[in-house]
């Protein structure tokens, strides 16, 4: 069984990513990755929060699509 890009591994991984940033990796057992887009969503959405007086926090979106990638195209190893 080959882990890499487009395996039903990573499409779950990036999915869980797209919902919440740095669950994916958290699925793939890369913690500290996972908590590395986890704080970048929550500073991103914050930022972008306060920016747009809380009308459009665009921030955390934007960390999600990131990290959702970062999951997808993960090859272990590699």
């Amino acid at each position: 069984m080959s882990n890499g890009p487009g395996t039903a591994g990573n499409v779950i991984a990036a999915i869980c990513s797209l919902i919440v940033p740095g669950l994916g990796q958290l699925v793939q057992g890369r913690i500290l990755w996972a908590i590395t887009w986890l704080l970048l969503a929550a500073i991103a959405g914050g930022i972008t929060w306060l920016i747009t007086v809380g009308l459009a926090p665009f921030g955390w979106f934007l960390i999600s699509l990131f990290s959702c990638i970062h999951a997808a195209v993960y090859r272990p190893g590699g």
